[in-house]
């Protein structure tokens, strides 16, 4: 019987981390005892997840079989704690934002960005496995001296998602929309470039949809760029350009199935799961070439070249809207690509490589 434990810096609900510790958690518990830790846990996640702090004490000798470390920034007391525990370590990267993004609204937060890179370039000597959503985030690690690195994507459950009923009141609230609807999902972060979309939209109004709305799904957890590029969008007078804040599985899904087209102007991302979610739907994609997403979009989306316009993004959005074939072209890809990477995944799987360094 192993024993496994993961431990997170925060643990919040529909986070996309925590919920990756949560799916591996639940295979983990086929194999022995397995517990989630965090040195911050959000009211809601209480009962699933524990405080770091009730981590039984270090002994000599270890307490479990192995420690899951889910990095993605740093935090001095779980560095701490990882660094001089008697287990065995593996990290689980899900990379981290550059710090720079943040600098103009949170200083604080980009030093955490910055000492996360340092925290896990260090743990490199204690770490006997470590786990990439993506090419690119294992590319990152081995620049940090990681050797052992294995790439297992990241997998939508397209079945359970597409089963979640629609949320009622976001029907409703959907009913009156008239026109196009854009979709974006994720936090509104400085890296996810809300004020790019903006632009984007802007254009995509003024010029070709006009009667298109903008809907940016997801929690703002950074509240001077929140007042930013909500400004930004009362200045541009996009009276039909909407920020959700955080919201139900449910309304996510309502969202999804009511949209006609998705876009994400992200500059960064380790994986990018709405991509998934997107096809799941078979909604349309258009992306910026950046980081993780074209090795994650796999061809299954209109892929933009970084140095590429808003401009350039608001005619994509207005072919898939005015196309129908292309729209069918792209679920298609969609599908397929989903389908590869759930053999991809079923071939590498995180469980697999954590019970193989136990046993090894």
């Amino acid at each position: 019987m192993s024993e496994i434990h993961q431990v997170l810096v925060s643990a919040g609900p529909g986070d996309a981390i925590t919920n990756a510790a949560l799916q591996v958690q639940a295979k983990l518990r086929e194999l022995g005892p397995s517990e989630i830790f965090a040195r911050h846990v959000h009211p809601a996640m209480v009962g699933e997840v524990r405080m770091l702090s009730e981590f039984a004490p270090p002994r000599k000798q270890q307490t479990a079989d192995l420690i899951v470390y889910h990095a993605s920034i740093g935090e001095p007391t779980v560095f701490s704690f990882l660094y001089e525990r008697p287990e065995p370590l593996a990290v689980v990267y899900h990379n981290i934002t550059p710090p720079g993004y943040f600098v103009p609204y949170d200083s604080d937060f980009a030093s955490l960005l910055e000492a996360g890179r340092y925290e896990v370039a260090k743990l490199a000597e204690r770490v006997v496995v470590a786990v990439a959503a993506s090419e690119f985030n294992a590319a990152d690690l081995r620049s940090m001296g990681y050797r052992n690195v294995d790439v297992v994507p990241l997998r939508v459950d397209s079945s359970r998602l597409r089963a979640v009923p629609d949320d009622p009141a976001t029907v409703s609230a959907l009913a009156g929309v008239d026109g196009p609807v854009v979709l974006f999902v994720g936090q509104v972060s400085p890296h996810k470039r809300h004020d790019w979309l903006l632009a984007a939209y802007h254009a995509l109004v003024t010029y070709l949809e006009p009667n298109a709305h903008l809907f940016m799904v997801g929690p703002a957890r950074l509240e001077p760029f929140r007042r930013a590029v909500e400004l930004y969008a009362a200045e541009l007078r996009l009276r039909r350009a909407w920020f959700t804040g955080s919201i139900s599985l449910e309304a996510l899904v309502t969202y999804y199935r009511r949209a006609d087209v998705f876009v994400t102007a992200s500059e960064h991302e380790g994986f990018c799961v709405p991509l998934l979610e997107a096809m799941t739907f078979d909604l349309p994609i258009v992306a910026r070439a950046h980081t993780a997403v074209p090795e994650t979009l796999g061809g299954a989306g209109l892929l933009l070249d970084p140095d590429d316009s808003p401009l350039v993004a608001a005619e994509a959005v207005s072919a898939l809207v005015g196309d129908e074939a292309l729209r069918q072209v792209l679920a298609d890809r969609g599908r397929e690509r989903l389908a590869v990477l759930d053999e991809q995944a079923s071939r590498k799987d995180v469980v697999e490589d954590l019970v193989a360094v136990i046993e090894s």
